[in-house]
């Protein structure tokens, strides 16, 4: 016995990839979703590729996962691709301290991100 199928939580024309954990802030991460969303996915990948933010190129790497999945699991056409997720989730933070003069502490956050990417295939060629 074994559990029952769950149903695909996507439309049929579009494909996801994400990455958890990601060391930087949401705040900083979503800047640069912002430059993705809705665009072609061709445009988008060369949006991530020029850009001079250090969290791009993680965020490229998941453009270029949903991207595959689309083509390999989903058999979507490549060249019709369209962002049209790029969300930003909070992930953990881990809080430090650094030590201040007369034995005082000032606290320091470490954030964390979550980074979800939806690409789907446009009626046109975009």
């Amino acid at each position: 016995m074994s559990k029952k199928a769950h149903p695909r939580r996507l439309a049929e024309t579009e494909a996801k990839a994400e990455a958890r954990l990601l060391r930087t802030s949401p705040r900083k991460l979503n800047l640069v979703a912002q430059s993705i969303r809705g665009k072609s996915a061709s445009a988008a990948l060369a949006e991530l590729t020029f850009s001079k933010r250090r969290i791009a190129r993680d965020a490229k790497k998941v453009l270029q996962a949903a991207i595959a999945n689309a083509e390999n699991n989903h058999q979507l056409d490549v060249d019709r691709l369209v962002v049209a997720e790029a969300s930003v989730g909070r992930g953990f933070v881990m809080r430090r301290f650094h030590a201040r003069a007369r034995g005082r502490a000032a606290k320091v956050e470490k954030w964390w991100s979550n980074f979800t990417v939806v690409v789907r295939e446009s009626e046109e060629t975009a």
